[in-house]
This record gives structure tokens, C-alpha cells and sequence, in this order.
């Protein structure tokens, strides 16, 4: 899939659904923090489909996956996709856009994809909580 199929820009809907995504993973805060940073973020890098999906772990999703389906008729159509939003990590997170992912890997996995990306949010871990003992 070679770049002309991709925006320049992801849509504006992207930003809610990833932060949606995101606040199954760390706090509603952060989430909205980092879906913001995601909005800010101004520069598109770009990776391969299978680089994406290895570093997510995630599995392809086949051909027949109605999101997949519908996202390689919009580029048979020629309708541009949304570049996909990452949160770098171990695992990478795909915030949003793991459907987009899987039909560009079908169409050609060495095919660069636009993305945002950012660094995971940090959780404090070191801090505990302490209960004052009774008197």
C-alpha cells in the first residue's frame, strides 16, 4: 500500500476512540493526557504493518473482518485512510487504528504506515498509600 491511500492527518474521531481504548489501560487522566499528546503530537512517523503488529504482539486480522473488509474497500473506492495512533512500550499500544493496520499488512506488509506516536505515561509505582495506625 504505498502512501497516496493514507491522510495526512488522522480524524478527529480517532483522538476519542483512542482515548477510549486507553482508559482500559491506565486511569481516565492519563488517558485523556495522552490522547492529547497524540492531537499535539505534529510530526507522522512511519512503520511497516508487520513491525507494528510484532511490537504490539497483536495477530493479523484476515481478510474477512468486517472492519478490515470495509477498510480495504474504502482504499479499492479510493478513499484515504487515518494514519494510525501508537503509544510506544513494551508492548506498543495501537490506540487506535488496528483494523487500518491489518488491511494495509493485506494489501502489502512492507508498505510504510503514517502514525502518531508518543511515549507511554508513567506510573507512579513507588508511592503507596499508608494508613495512619489506630491510636
Amino acid at each position: 500500500m504505498t502512501s497516496e491511500h493514507w491522510k495526512d492527518e488522522p480524524e478527529e474521531q480517532d483522538y476519542p476512540a483512542a482515548r477510549s481504548y486507553l482508559s482500559l489501560l491506565v486511569d481516565p487522566g492519563e488517558a485523556k493526557k495522552t490522547a492529547k499528546a497524540l492531537g499535539d503530537e505534529p510530526d507522522a512517523a512511519r512503520y511497516k504493518a508487520k513491525d507494528i503488529l510484532r511490537a504490539a504482539g497483536l495477530p493479523l486480522l484476515p481478510l474477512d473482518d468486517p472492519e478490515v473488509a470495509k477498510d480495504l474497500a474504502k482504499v479499492k473506492a479510493g478513499t484515504k485512510l487515518s494514519p494510525v495512533l501508537l503509544v510506544r512500550g513494551d508492548p506498543l499500544w495501537v490506540a487506535d487504528g488496528y483494523h487500518r493496520i491489518c488491511a494495509s499488512y493485506h494489501l502489502d506488509e512492507d508498505a510504510e504506515i503514517p502514525c502518531r506516536i508518543v511515549a507511554r505515561p508513567r506510573v507512579n509505582r513507588g508511592q503507596k498509600r499508608t494508613r495512619k495506625a489506630p491510636l
